[in-house]
């Protein structure tokens, strides 16, 4: 849907003129920070849900880093990184661990890994360093390296069926034999 004013080219629209009041986005909602997470959702500034909830606008940026909505000054580059025009994903970032263990990974960084919210990453402990990476690349990484070891023409999938097929036709005779032993040993024993 297209802004009424075009002053919002986002989607959803959360233009002044699309928001819904703000009593009515906060109510039944108990906490001050549940209510700041529904504000901010709804396009609400930091400094319009301050004013709203008569806190300090420090208290709403706290909880919307907390979050995970905003980014922390210490989760950008550093400013030698972002002066050389050639490395458009900084080298290194500082980043502090939030509630639960949530880490913010910076944009640069999510855009590199191509990733976006709610999209699955791998992580793998090497050395002492964690290593993150995209869930599709790392899957299709895998995949490939899989490959390399079966040999060309050969579907791994058909070898699965067919060795699935060899042991059901060992069971069954097995389970033949059994039965066999059992008829035998019933028609030796007197009535």
């Amino acid at each position: 849907m297209a802004c009424c004013d075009g002053c919002c080219d986002q989607e959803p629209c959360v233009c002044v003129c699309e928001r819904r009041p703000m009593d009515e986005v906060a109510e039944g909602l108990t906490t001050k920070a549940d209510k700041i997470r529904a504000l901010f959702r709804a396009g609400y500034s930091r400094s319009e849900i301050a004013g709203f909830l008569g806190i300090r606008y420090q208290h709403v940026r706290n909880v919307l880093v907390q979050s995970g909505f905003m980014e922390t000054q210490l989760s950008r580059p550093l400013p030698e990184q972002e002066a050389t025009p050639e490395a458009s994903v900084p080298v290194l970032v500082r980043a502090a661990i939030g509630p639960g263990g949530r880490v913010v990974i910076p944009a640069a960084y999510r855009k590199a890994l191509e990733v976006d919210e709610g999209d699955y990453i791998v992580m793998q402990m090497d050395g002492d360093e964690l290593r993150v990476v995209n869930d599709e690349k790392e899957f299709a990484r895998v995949q490939a390296m899989i490959a390399s070891y079966v040999p060309e023409g050969v579907s791994l999938v058909d070898e699965l069926i067919a060795e699935r097929r060899r042991e059901a036709a060992a069971e069954e005779a097995e389970i033949a034999e059994i039965e066999a032993r059992r008829a035998k040993a019933a028609a030796m024993e007197p009535t």
